[in-house]
């Protein structure tokens, strides 16, 4: 006979971001096994604001393990505060994951520090922090079970999402309960399918497109071609504000068919982002989670992510030394959201030329400057001054690494008839409640958009 088992949500609800949740298995002797699962950033109205600074709503010294699904900061970015509050357990990811995590936290902290001399405020760690985190870092494998108590195991299996991300399945006695992570909008350019659910008893799934779906793939591509010939028709610029991990390599890929089939001529590209420039480095070398086709492109002797007149500008004067090549031109500019990295001194640069076009690629955040742009903004302030937007604004949801609304259903469906239970979070409150209603009337299953704070018992 085992005690109560429990899910408890410290983040990841009332918004997209700062994923952490605690999954108590309960046992015989009534001390549970205290598993976390993600421990990552709020992002969005501040980057290091109030919520990352605040304490854990549990003793970190009291967590027996944690399982980190992907290496995206808002699932990884409180990792190292955990660690210097006092959690000494075994870390889990898979080895890509935690090879990216590296350089995410390094930047992270990077930031941290220039923004704490800005506002007066700490930072959440230190190097030393980190270096503890990663002795102790562990690695699974896909696929194969890891032993975490005498009856209860944890899979992991391939996401889909970006590079090495993963969920994870709890296992025991036949009941299954699932951490989605952040699911990917297969079939993908680079990484492979999300693997399909099955059996699952309990679902804690992301909705961070709940509500809506996007393009088809076949509209992106044309898209993204077309504001590149729109830039070199107006002799303009292509600011392109991309996440570092994942998207900057997808862009780059689809940029370099482009060039090698002959739909774009060669222009200046840049790839203006360390971090960028550093993970990209890190995919150069990992390539056993790319799909087969492109694992097969590599083979033939294809540098997928570099072609003529593309430039990676890694330090400050490199970076401020692209306003002087002559235009068209095209900058991938780190963060996606426009709420800090280079982009921002682009963006300041370009917003206010009806020339240039700001092509967005990626979820934007509310209260981010990404999301005034998308929402049709005509003005902004923009490292303290207040920019005109004159430029052309796009958006291409088809290279998000999101499952759509559809796909999440289509996701759970294949476990319909053994689910229990949904918990819908990592998403704003309207996509992860129409999400949780869309599972109830189409699938027949119960699922819910849980409370920050909560604990729901689960039989497990």
């Amino acid at each position: 006979m085992t005690g109560e088992s429990s899910i408890s949500f410290y983040g990841g609800v009332g918004g997209a971001t700062g994923a952490n949740f605690l999954f108590s298995i309960g046992r015989a002797d009534k001390n549970p096994l205290r598993a976390l699962i993600d421990c990552g950033l709020f992002q969005g109205d501040r980057f290091a604001g109030t919520e990352n600074h605040k304490a854990f709503a549990y003793d970190p010294a009291s967590i027996n393990l944690l399982m980190v699904t992907h290496a995206h900061s808002d699932h990884i970015g409180r990792i190292p505060k955990l660690v210097k509050e006092g959690f000494r357990g075994p870390i889990y990811s898979t080895l890509e994951t935690r090879e990216i995590a590296g350089l995410m936290f390094d930047d992270t902290l990077a930031i941290m520090r220039r923004e704490s001399s800005d506002r007066k405020e700490g930072v959440l760690y230190e190097k030393d922090d980190v270096a503890r985190a990663f002795l102790q870092w562990k690695t699974v494998e896909y696929g194969i079970p890891l032993d975490i108590a005498t009856d209860v195991t944890v899979v992991a299996r391939d996401a889909g999402h970006i590079l090495g991300s993963a969920y994870f399945v709890f296992e025991r006695n036949g009941r299954r309960a699932v951490f989605s992570g952040d699911l990917g909008n297969s079939p993908s350019l680079l990484v492979r399918d999300t693997e399909p659910l099955v059996s699952a008893t309990y679902l804690v799934t992301e909705s961070v497109y709940g509500d809506r779906n996007h393009e088809d793939k076949s509209v992106r591509h044309e898209k993204l071609k077309d504001a590149v010939l729109r830039a070199i028709e107006q002799k303009g610029v292509l600011v392109i504000p991309a996440f570092s991990l994942e998207r900057s390599q997808m862009i780059l890929y689809e940029l370099n068919n482009m060039v090698e089939e002959g739909e774009i001529p060669s222009i200046p590209v840049f790839l203006d982002s360390p971090l960028a420039i550093k993970v990209t480095a890190v995919y150069r070398k990992m390539k056993r989670d790319f799909k087969p086709s492109v694992q097969s492109e590599i083979a033939s002797g294809d540098d997928i992510f570099n072609f003529p007149r593309l430039r990676f500008t890694a330090t400050h004067l490199e970076s401020t030394k692209i306003d002087l090549v002559q235009n068209p031109k095209i900058i991938i500019a780190g963060g996606g959201m426009s709420e800090g990295g280079r982009v921002i001194g682009h963006e300041k640069n370009y917003l206010p030329d009806p020339r240039a076009t700001v092509l967005l690629v990626g979820y934007q955040a509310a209260g981010t400057l990404g999301r005034s742009l998308l929402e049709g903004a005509r003005e902004a302030d923009i490292a303290g001054e207040r920019v005109k937007i004159r430029a052309r604004i796009m958006s291409v949801s088809g290279y998000s690494s999101h499952k759509d609304s559809d796909h999440l259903v289509e996701f759970i469906a294949n476990s319909a008839d053994t689910l229990k239970k949904v918990f819908v979070v990592m998403g704003e409150p309207k996509a992860s409640m129409f999400l949780a209603q869309r599972i109830r009337e189409e699938l027949g299953v119960e699922a819910v958009y849980p409370e920050l704070g909560s604990t729901v018992e689960v039989e497990f």
